[in-house]
């Protein structure tokens, strides 16, 4: 099968300081790959360099394009890559604000993804906009109120109706339930489980959490320092670490 990423010695660094090193992976139709790791382990790097988000030093970050076949997405033009970000790629970040129009109404929200890629009828748009509120388990009724008027679950949930309403292939997730109550985590994983599953997404999945990797990624990279130390099937990786470090973080983890 062909990739849809596919990812080669992604290097990014900050003056002296490694942000991520030599990162190589590909990433498969209907793929979830995790990317843990502690803080400053370069993971947030390595995602914001594949999504476009950073420039890289070095590498290759190519992709699958419906029209162009494999694509380098780091030497494409600018208005390609934003128009790649509008439709086949989607970008979840672990602070919902930072996903959202704040001052535009859930409807609005959702609706404006469709009409940068060219829906201009009203009704067909609001009504796209209360199917993906019902599909995130947002009171349809609510559709005219501001994000502000959220709870921050609800928030995320609306982030993710906004991004995935035009359908893409590929979502970038950021701490995706980072800074949730352990019960609206809980809830959101199981809505983000059920999408990827029906949707035939595939995903890049960003987090400290080991139990957010399990319930969601197919495959784990585990990062230490800028570098993938560990790679493999999610299960494998945590239920028999091979690297000390892999090692210690599934440890600290059963010990809590």
């Amino acid at each position: 099968m062909k990739p849809l990423l596919s990812v080669r010695d992604v290097t990014k660094r900050y003056g002296a300081r490694i942000g991520c090193a030599d990162v190589s992976f590909d990433l498969y139709p209907g793929e979830v790959m995790g990317i843990v790791g502690e803080s400053g382990s370069g993971k947030s790097t390595l995602l914001n360099c594949l999504a476009g988000h950073l420039a890289p030093d070095a590498g290759l970050v190519r992709f699958d394009t419906r029209d162009g076949g494999m694509r380098d997405t780091i030497t494409m033009s600018e208005p390609e890559r934003r128009m790649l970000a509008r439709t086949d790629w989607a970008f979840v970040h672990q602070n919902a604000r930072d996903g959202l129009r704040m001052s535009v109404s859930a409807g609005g929200n959702v609706g404006e993804r469709l009409m940068a890629v060219g829906a201009r009828n009203y009704g067909t748009i609001r009504a796209s906009a209360e199917d993906w509120l019902g599909r995130v388990e947002i009171d349809t009724t609510r559709i005219d109120d501001r994000p502000s008027a959220f709870s921050g679950g609800m928030q995320q949930r609306l982030q993710i109706a906004r991004n995935l309403v035009t359908a893409p292939r590929l979502v970038f997730m950021d701490e995706p339930t980072g800074g949730l109550d352990v019960s609206v985590q809980a809830r959101l994983l199981d809505l983000l489980r059920g999408l990827v599953r029906d949707m035939g997404l595939s995903a890049i999945v960003v987090t400290h959490d080991l139990a957010v990797v399990r319930l969601l990624a197919h495959r784990l990279i585990v990062m230490k320092d800028g570098h993938a130390v560990e790679a493999g099937l999610t299960d494998q990786v945590l239920d028999d670490p091979q690297h000390a470090y892999t090692q210690l973080l599934v440890s600290s983890v059963l010990q809590v």
